[in-house]
């Protein structure tokens, strides 16, 4: 454990990253390929948190677009959440993994509340903690949910999981000559308007001082090879 050059992590995730090819819904094999991501960092040593979105149920856009309110909408997002994160603890605890899942709303019947403390105590006796329903407030989303649960749980670092190997300068999907970067500042990301989170997220980790890694966490090396030390995507710092 100690070559790891980050011992406890909080990894973001996107709703679609559990999504069928069209985007939506739950595809149970890519729970099972997250879960075994998360499987394989475990047994290094690593203490793993994780925030999950809601895209692949429900995108609030659609509602707002109609009128609907933007409270409403949220809160129909944090309950998608919830779902997502049963999803990945079934998925894990399939691979006998011992999972918590905690909640910002509190839904006794389906998960723990969250607490700051219970959630270091499940990290330190090796349990993988998923938090569900964003920070429990409207008009935030699950990447500030991300940035703020990192600090209150003292991870080493965010890592946003994607699937292209970091952050390039224009889309690398439509634009052969997009140049990677290997490293960014808080203030860099800001300014060139970049979407590796958004701004109150990336606000927050910099007031903080916590790294946020960008990576392909569908090559099935990176996360391990990342948390070895090895420059792998692009990493956001001072």
């Amino acid at each position: 454990m100690s070559k790891l050059k980050y011992k406890r992590i909080l990894l973001k995730l996107s709703g679609e990253a559990l999504a069928a090819q069209d985007g939506f819904g739950i595809n149970v094999a890519e729970a099972e390929a997250i879960a075994q991501r998360i499987q394989d960092v475990q047994k290094m040593g690593v203490e793993i948190a994780a925030v999950i979105g809601a895209g692949n149920l429900w995108r609030g856009k659609q509602g707002l677009d109609r009128g609907m309110d933007r409270a409403t909408a949220d809160y129909m997002g944090m309950l998608g959440t919830m779902i997502n994160a049963l999803a990945l603890m079934d998925a894990l605890e399939r691979l006998g993994v011992y999972t918590r899942v905690m909640s910002a709303i509190e839904m006794r019947s389906i998960a723990e509340p969250y607490i700051r403390r219970r959630a270091i105590r499940h990290l330190e006796k090796g349990r993988v903690v998923i938090f569900g329903a964003g920070t429990g407030n409207p008009f935030f989303s699950t990447d500030t949910a991300a940035a703020l649960r990192a600090t209150e749980i003292d991870a080493d670092v965010v890592i946003k999981a994607t699937k292209v190997d970091g952050v390039y300068d224009s889309d690398p999907k439509t634009n052969p000559h997009a140049v990677k970067f290997d490293t960014l500042t808080y203030i860099d990301v800001i300014n060139r308007r970049l979407q590796i989170m958004d701004s109150t997220a990336i606000t927050h980790c910099m007031e903080n001082k916590v790294p946020i890694l960008v990576l392909n966490l569908w090559d099935p090396t990176a996360l391990v090879r990342a948390l070895e030390g090895e420059p792998v995507g692009t990493l956001v710092t001072v």
